[in-house]
């Protein structure tokens, strides 16, 4: 594969708002709002477990109370006991009909819960990882900064980065990484974004696909160390036992991820060829721009009919005699905006190379037309 231009660096803004981004790439924008959307989910489904249990252990305690009246009730010989004992007892069996809905409410969220795919979030729950490189405190880097600090990674382990980028295997991957653990880190997820989109423009598509799925991999590592709170390179090899021995639902959550990835790359592969090309129709426009700064396509379709058919036939005599049956502003706005844009071109050499000058073949301009007409009407 040729070398990815480095230019499109200053052109490229993969977020969801094209206009407002800075041009500097951030990966984790492209993964954002589907993380918080994630997120958001998550704690809507916990506060309903939190709602269930909370109302199974409120029934309980209600049934505990009535149960407790019924044994304080049966020990009263009194008629009012009696027939209070009826009622509660009545309480008694709504309530254990009641907690049986509660317990089977319980149950299928404990199903549904297990059903869940991981993700990179349920992946930092305690317990399961430790990690024995600390996170560095991190100090606020500017623009510029990042983008050096991109530009120098990318100089030294360009041919790496490219590498991983090309694995398929998870073995393959995981042992890459542990040979090339300065891989581990957001400037490759940025090369490898940028890789996507190159290899995308260049309707590359397989090869796109593979590269896509090295980015997630690394995107995927990248959250969770951010959710650790530990350094990348601290945590990958979780990430790579957890991805191997996952079932089929966490496979299918990290191909969820990867597909809506690709679609994003095809997008943003898009948005580039279209706007190359408006550059490309742009500068062929601007080459073709008279001297006046207009476009002489623009200028001639803006141009009467009559008019038209004169530049067509390249007839001067015919043009002559169409200005002069028009009303004189109008004519000298018409020719005006012919010469800005090169349609007319007064005192042009002839075929000899030699300026026409004041000789009597010279092209004549509007003015002479005019002159002419005006002649033609006092005689």
């Amino acid at each position: 594969m040729s070398r990815i231009d480095y230019s499109v660096w200053d052109h490229i803004e993969v977020s969801d708002d094209e206009d407002d981004i800075h041009p500097n790439i951030d990966t984790p924008s492209l993964f954002r709002w589907r993380h918080q959307a994630r997120v958001e989910r998550m704690e809507e489904f916990q506060k309903k477990g939190e709602e269930l249990n909370k109302g199974l252990s409120e029934c309980r305690r209600k049934l505990a109370d009535t149960q407790k009246k019924i044994k304080e009730l049966t020990i009263s010989t009194s008629e009012d006991a009696k027939a209070e004992l009826s009622k509660v007892q009545a309480e008694e069996k709504k309530l254990k009909k009641e907690e049986r809905d509660w317990e089977r409410k319980v149950g299928d969220y404990q199903r549904e819960e297990k059903k869940m795919p991981w993700n990179v979030d349920t992946l930092s729950k305690d317990g399961f990882s430790k990690s024995i490189v600390n996170v560095k405190p991190e100090t606020e880097e500017t623009e510029e900064e990042k983008e050096q600090k991109h530009k120098t990674f990318v100089e030294k382990y360009e041919k790496e980065i490219k590498h991983f980028g090309m694995l398929r295997r998870w073995d393959d991957s995981q042992k890459y990484l542990s040979d090339h653990p300065h891989l581990v880190c957001e400037e490759t997820a940025n090369y490898l974004v940028i890789m996507c989109i190159d290899l995308e423009v260049e309707e590359k598509h397989a090869l796109m696909e593979q590269v896509a799925h090295q980015t997630i991999v690394m995107q995927f590592i990248l959250e969770l160390a951010k959710s650790l709170k530990v350094d990348p390179r601290g945590c990958f090899r979780q990430f790579f036992a957890k991805i191997k021995t996952a079932d089929q639902q966490y496979q299918e959550a990290f191909n969820d991820e990867l597909e809506s990835f690709k679609e994003r790359v095809r997008g943003r592969a898009k948005i580039r060829i279209e706007k190359a090309m408006k550059e490309y129709e742009e500068e062929e426009r601007q080459k073709r721009l008279g001297p006046g700064g207009l476009d002489p396509v623009e200028v001639y379709e803006s141009l009467p009919p009559e008019m038209q058919k004169c530049f067509d036939e390249k007839d001067i005599q015919m043009l002559q005699e169409v200005i002069s049956k028009m009303d004189p502003t109008e004519a000298k706005a018409h020719m005006k905006r012919c010469i800005d844009s090169g349609l007319w071109v007064p005192n042009a050499k002839g075929d000899d190379g030699e300026e026409k000058g004041d000789e009597k073949d010279d092209e004549p301009t509007y003015e002479e037309i005019q002159h002419e007409k005006e002649e033609a009407k006092k005689e």
